[in-house]
């Protein structure tokens, strides 16, 4: 399973991870419900029923949806940086903000595949059962992190993937990235992250993040991942095999 984290922060991120899907590997995708892009990319998820789609929840980057979650904002009504959240942050208002950015991607009519976080706050251990919460309340996969191997932390029935790899990321990528990480998993089913984009003014601005998204989206989209893949008869699968 190949997702493409932050669908819905912008055009041109929307665009990239549609490419990755349509002519690459990204095989899902998680929708940032407080970014601009939102409604572009929830048209384009309904162009390409093919991708899943699920919910990346976000406590660090730009507004919360809610209008009374004070220990989430700065002065400036923006979310705390990820250094600050947790040192900040109250639980009510916490589920309170997650949940209303569950509600706003049921409000678009589409159900979501399964639910991650940015900057995996969701592995956070204070974070994670209010993210457990919701996942049983709207019936939701989520995504596997270390925290989860926690022997103290009881998923009941929700589903998760064996393990979740977050290591194709930074300023070195290439084909054989993703060939390692694959080679050193003996597991049934693996979530590889990504963040595949065209780099448009919004995502140059807003993110330390956004050249590297090119590269990305380049080795997605590689003839050779696909060839590698089948060499070793892997199958490419969303959350919906997983119910």
């Amino acid at each position: 399973m190949v997702n493409a984290d932050d669908f819905g922060y912008s055009a041109g991120v929307n665009l990239g991870i549609i490419a990755a899907h349509q002519e690459g590997i990204v095989t899902s995708t998680t929708m940032m419900m407080n970014m601009p892009g939102v409604q572009h990319a929830f048209k384009l998820a309904r162009e390409n029923p093919e991708l899943g789609v699920g919910i990346h929840l976000v406590l660090t980057c730009n507004k919360p949806l809610s209008n009374d979650v004070f220990s989430l904002v700065n002065e400036e009504g923006n979310f705390h940086s990820l250094q600050e959240i947790h040192q900040h942050a109250n639980m009510e208002d916490v589920k309170r903000e997650f949940t209303k950015q569950v509600e706003a991607f049921l409000e678009s009519g589409q159900k979501p595949t399964h639910i991650d976080s940015h900057h995996h706050v969701h592995a956070n251990e204070n974070i994670l059962p209010v993210v457990i919460e919701l996942a049983e309340q709207y019936q939701l996969p989520i995504r596997h992190f270390r925290t989860l191997q926690n022997e103290h932390v009881n998923l009941g029935e929700i589903i998760t993937t064996d393990a979740c790899n977050a290591d194709f990321y930074g300023n070195d990528l290439s084909v054989e990235t993703i060939e390692k990480i694959i080679d050193s998993y003996d597991v049934d089913i693996l979530e590889i992250m990504t963040h595949p984009a065209y780099i448009d003014q919004s995502l140059y601005q807003g993110s330390r993040y956004s050249l590297q998204r090119m590269k990305e989206l380049d080795i997605l989209t590689d003839p050779r991942v696909k060839e590698m893949l089948m060499a070793r008869n892997i199958q490419l699968i969303t959350f919906k095999h997983l119910g």
